[in-house]
This record gives C-alpha cells, structure tokens and sequence, in this order.
C-alpha cells in the first residue's frame, strides 16, 4: 500500500543543501509504486509541527529541476528549532500530524543535532506502533559531522561549496592585499565553523603552493591574540604583508554572544566578531610596518552563494538524497545515508548507509596531524584530501534577464487535518 512521504530541512543552510532535496523529491517520484503524495515542511520542523506542508507532487518540474541551481534554503525553509527531553509536546505533534496526513516516508536534512531529532522520531513512531519509515541526509558547511577516522561520513554536502568560495576568495583578497600593503598591510578575514576548523583550513586551497603570506587560525590550534600578533609582526618583518583567516570561535575573550535555536553562539547575531577583535588588537599593540590592519567578514555569503557551488558537491549533494531514498524502500528506518571515499590517489566518493545513532550529536576536529606545528597552516595530506571536492568547473547558473533564475514553488499549504497547535518553544 502506497504511503506519502515527507520532506524537511534543519539548521543553517549550505550552497547546494536544496540539490538534496531535489534528490530526494526525485527519488520518491521514482518510486511510485509505495510512494504516494510528497509533502514538504515549510520551515523545516516548525512546519511539521504548525502542519504547514507544501505538496511537492504538484509543483512544476522545472521548479523542481531548478533547486540544484538554487542556494540556501529558501524553496521551502529551514529553522534552528531544537527537540530535546521535555519536549514531549513536540514530539507527540509530530506523530499526530504524520497519522493524519498517513506519512510513511519521513527524510530528514540537516546537521548531527537534526540526526539526533530524526533518530528520535523513528524510536517514538515504533513506540506508537506508527509504520514510519525515518532516514537521514546530512548537510553541514562546518564538515563537523562524523569520526575522527573518517568512517562515519568522509565529507558532508555544502562543505566543498564553502571551500570552493574561500579558496576563490582568498586569491583575490591577495591581490587587493598586494596593492595596498603600503597603507593596509594586514588583511583579516572570518570564516565560519565555531569550534571545528575545516573552513578556515579551506581558505589554503587558494594557495596551494603556499606562495602567499598567509596565516590560519583554526580553532584546534587554540592560539590566542597575543600569539597572533607575534605571528603576524614575524611575517611583516619578512613579507611586509600579512592575511589573517580567523575561525569565527577564535578565543577574543566576549562578543557579546547571542544563541540561536540550537543553543549555538550565533556570532553573526552577537555584538562585535572576533575578526573586529582581531583587528583592533593589531591597531592598538601597533604592526611591525607602517599601515594597519582591516577586517572583513563574509558571514553567511560563504553558504548561500550558487556562483561559487562547487559541481562536485551539487552532485554528490543531490545523489546522496537519491540514496536516502533507496535506503528507506531497501532497509527501513534509522539510516542516514552517507558519502564515503573510495581508496587510492585519484578521487572517487560512493555512498552508504550509517545508523541515526551513531550519527546523533557527533563532532569531528581537524585532525592534528593536519595541522602544521606552528598551529599556522595546513599539511599536504589536508590539502589533498579538500582539493578535489571544490571541483574543477564553474557551476551552470541559470540566468534570466541578466539575473539569477532561482526555483519557486507554489507555497499553498494543503489543508490541515488536525487541531491547531502552539510549539513548546513559542510558548511565553
């Protein structure tokens, strides 16, 4: 007997997270026979639990065909709302809006806090006696999902679009920083990644063969501004020029932090940077050379920009919501699908399946044996690793009118089939 499926996204959204929800849209479609109507949740779990749901089997197959080509989360919405313990409320909504629109299929995108709510869900839906079918498809730029080992998961989608955009901005950072390093000698920049510096690392990838005077600050390497500033005078003495990428966690003492849904510092939110810091620390102690030190921080550009997408990871983005797919029909609940690498020098990745468990709240570092000893840069074996998923090829962006052609769906929301409801969270 054929039973619908549901769609829904969590957390901060990456370049190329909707080519996993066209992965998984057309997946469903291929499987007609056991899968009926295709329903997504406007705004990720909010939508779940407000049943505010889109049927996706009415859009348009252009729209759908566009979300590849479509950044960040906008198609059909995401949120930072977290389910924890206490929340029962939540998690009994849920359910009662999955009987009532007789969902069978329930994929999940997100981070390991969204594994953790999905494996969640699939054990309360078994308690219930509910046929539901949950698996996850992971999405995080910060590349903080998995195991040390690299077994859990070799890199997640979105990770190699980031990169991508650091790499490419970074090489043109240096030319600006060539040209004025008489008057502005020292560039810094903020990448994202709170405690995890796969992003910071990421920005090397533009200089491979570390022709530039250029310094990582990643948060494994727990330097501190004092450190910093004798890096950064060491390299002015020699280069007359310096650029700083700073992890935006890089201990500046207080930004005046605010917290998202997820109960993560949202240093975007928070009153200065730790870019700003940086740079006001510079000016004050004084450079080496005449000038002074600038900031800039791309803040969420580096994961809602299509230009920079890497082709590598739209592909791998959309095939692993593909499998997320054929996991459900094939094996059940409690995957998520993941991509891992295959061994040997030339890179080849193949996808697979974990349990949601072990998945759940997971964090993986930069491995220290990535780090260079001075805690200043990364080794050959990262760069190896990184290079191949910012891809080779500029992606295909669809233009109209001089402007960029994003999918847009038909957001009507279907009619709703149980009481209305207040999340625990909006509660006063």
């Amino acid at each position: 007997m054929k039973r619908n499926a549901l769609v829904a996204q969590s957390g901060g959204p990456s370049p190329v997270i909707n080519a996993s929800l066209q992965g998984v849209i057309e997946g469903c479609l291929a499987h007609a026979g056991q899968i009926g109507t295709i329903y997504a949740a406007w705004h990720g779990i909010e939508g779940v639990l407000l049943e505010e749901l889109i049927d996706m089997t009415r859009q348009r197959r252009e729209e759908i065909g566009l979300l590849r080509r479509t950044p960040a989360a906008g198609a059909v919405g995401t949120c930072r709302y977290k389910l924890t313990e206490g929340q029962e409320q939540d998690f009994e909504r849920i359910i009662d809006v999955i009987r009532a629109h007789d969902i069978g299929w329930f994929f999940y995108i997100g981070g390991n806090d969204s594994m953790d709510t999905a494996a969640k869900v699939s054990a309360l839906a078994r308690e219930r006696g509910v046929e539901l079918v949950v698996t996850g498809v992971p999405k995080t730029i910060d590349n903080d999902i998995g195991d040390a080992e690299f077994r859990i998961i070799d890199h997640t989608p979105g990770y190699g679009s980031t990169a991508r955009y650091w790499a490419h901005l970074i090489q043109n950072v240096n030319e600006e920083n060539r040209g004025m390093c008489v008057s502005e000698p020292v560039a810094v920049l903020q990448a994202m990644g709170r405690k995890s510096g796969f992003i910071t690392a990421s920005a090397r990838l533009g200089d491979p063969n570390r022709e530039m005077p250029l310094q990582l600050y990643m948060a494994e390497s727990h330097h501190t501004l004092e450190s910093l500033r004798e890096n950064v005078n060491r390299q002015l003495a020699k280069d007359g020029r310096c650029i700083v990428v700073v992890g935006e966690g890089f201990d500046v003492g207080s930004v005046g932090e605010r917290h998202d849904g997820f109960g993560h510092i949202e240093y975007g939110a928070s009153r200065t940077t730790a870019a700003q810091e940086v740079v006001n620390y510079l000016n004050e102690k004084g450079l080496a050379v005449r000038g002074q030190a600038t900031g800039q921080v791309p803040g969420v550009l580096q994961r809602g920009t299509s230009i920079h997408a890497s082709t590598v990871d739209i592909e791998e983005a959309y095939q692993v919501g593909r499998k997320a797919v054929e996991i459900a029909v094939a094996d059940g609940t409690g995957w998520m699908a993941t991509i891992l690498r295959k061994p040997g020098s030339a890179y080849q990745a193949f996808f697979d399946k974990v349990p949601l468990q072990k998945v759940a709240n997971s964090v993986r570092f930069m491995p220290k044996s990535w780090i260079t000893k001075d805690g200043l840069d990364v080794t050959n074996d990262f760069i190896r690793y990184a290079a191949p998923l910012i891809g080779e090829d500029w992606p295909p962006i669809v233009l109209k009118g001089g402007l960029q052609r994003f999918s847009r769906f038909d957001l009507r929301f279907v009619e709703k089939k149980v009481a209305a409801y207040t999340p625990v969270r909006f509660r006063a």
